[in-house]
């Protein structure tokens, strides 16, 4: 059997994928090792949406050459969104000996029990292998949109959804093996089942997986906003162990701009939906996605992202600087926004958004707020809100995937601190 080592970024949709990988992997007898110099199959999940994570890919891939000089025989496979055009990519890294595509575990298993002469096409389901207790359970692959901007169409294909009575069945086995929040992944969510014919929607997804014995929570991303309907707000507004948290990815807050990306909606309609979602749902947090220096904005088109912001007071704000994509519409358009006003634009808004978000915790510090315990970090507890705030605290019992209820003692902008007052049932 071979040792294998996985390097992934990107979505969580990639993270996903590297977690099916491993665990079929090592449900094959494969063995996972954390240091790449001890593997015999080097793995990279890759992510290509934006400039920056191209040039990680190909550092990380070029640094890997000379484990391929050694005596030990060792193997490179590469999937996720780098995977394109493979004859070029062949020509490019001829050192790397299998490219394979996004979401394709099988194919990667495949590759791997070809290369170690192991390959053993039927095994039984095991269930031996923990879960972690927050699991990433993909809803659908691909993506219908076409976001001037945006390459995932390109390299995923359309949207493909998996059979509501699949992933019921996926969800409880993952809570059989210890997860007790499913995070629901697609590239949009919120459009589950609409290539089905009288398919299924998110909202029937949600109450299908909702009274599985174990299951604490469940949340759902990445939401495209011209897609989020009443009837999904209504599900969240009533099922009580799913999160009242939104992630509606806004990307620019000028119609204009959002024409040019073609986005679907006017920012009237954007700020509309974010009502609807609070009148509902008092209390919901909502995150959101802004691209800064998208061809042709200018300051005053800025300055509307600014002012939406201003206004909206998101819980979270993840901001990016363009940056074209080969073969997307917008890559044919002239990229006239100067690299340092990009940065300038994206440094101003974090400091905005960072002070609107110290502002939006302090306001918790005294609450006692539930968190789901997933882990710790540096000796402390760590796990989040039903918000998806991340939360800290000390104890010496073992809190793992319990519901502790805590006092929030101190907040800032990206953490709070708190001390544990006792468990909630769930």
């Amino acid at each position: 059997m071979s040792r294998f080592h996985v390097w992934t970024i990107g979505c969580q949709m990639n993270k996903a994928d590297s977690v099916n990988a491993i665990s079929e992997l090592r449900r094959r007898g494969h063995e996972l090792v954390e240091r790449r110099e001890e593997a015999d199959i080097l793995i990279l999940n890759t992510c290509v949406v934006r400039q920056s994570a191209e040039d990680r890919v190909v550092g990380y891939l070029s640094s890997l050459k000379p484990l391929k000089r050694t005596p030990v025989r060792r193997a490179i496979v590469v999937m996720g969104c780098f995977v394109d055009d493979i004859p070029s990519l062949r020509r490019r890294f001829p050192y790397v000996d299998a490219f394979v595509a996004p979401s394709d575990v099988e194919g990667l298993v495949g590759f791997v029990e070809g290369w170690s002469g192991e390959r053993k096409p039927e095994l039984p389901v095991l269930m031996s292998e923990e879960a972690p207790v927050v699991s990433l359970l993909p809803v659908a692959h691909g993506c219908d949109h076409h976001c001037t901007y945006c390459i995932v169409t390109l390299r995923r294909g359309p949207q493909r959804s998996r059979p509501v009575e699949e992933l019921a069945r996926e969800a409880r086995e993952l809570v059989a093996r210890g997860a007790r929040e499913l995070v629901l992944l697609g590239q949009n969510v919120d459009s589950y089942g609409r290539d089905i014919p009288s398919g299924p929607d998110l909202g029937l997804l949600l109450r299908a997986v909702h009274d599985i014995e174990g299951l604490r929570r469940i949340r759902f991303l990445t939401s495209h906003p011209a897609d989020m309907h009443p009837e999904i707000i209504e599900a969240v507004a009533q099922l009580p162990r799913v999160c009242e948290h939104f992630e509606l990815a806004v990307q620019a807050g000028d119609d204009t701009i959002l024409k040019r990306m073609a986005r679907g909606y006017r920012i009237a309609q954007f700020r509309e939906l974010v009502g609807d979602i609070r009148r509902r749902i008092p209390g919901a947090s909502i995150a959101t996605d802004v691209i800064v220096g998208f061809p042709g904005e200018s300051s005053e088109q800025f300055e509307s992202t600014v002012e939406l912001v201003e206004d909206l007071r998101f819980d979270a704000v993840h901001i990016a600087c363009y940056s074209p994509r080969p073969g997307t519409a917008a890559a044919r358009l002239e990229d006239d926004v100067p690299g340092e006003e990009k940065v300038r634009r994206r440094r101003s808004l974090e400091a905005i958004q960072e002070r609107i978000l110290g502002e939006i915790n302090r306001e918790l510090v005294g609450r006692t707020v539930e968190i789901l315990v997933d882990g710790t970090r540096r000796g402390r507890w760590r796990g989040r809100t039903r918000t998806n705030k991340l939360v800290f605290f000390d104890a010496a019992d073992d809190w793992l995937g319990r519901l502790a209820r805590v006092e929030i003692t101190w907040a800032g902008p990206w953490s709070m601190r708190g001390v544990v007052r006792g468990q909630s049932q769930g």
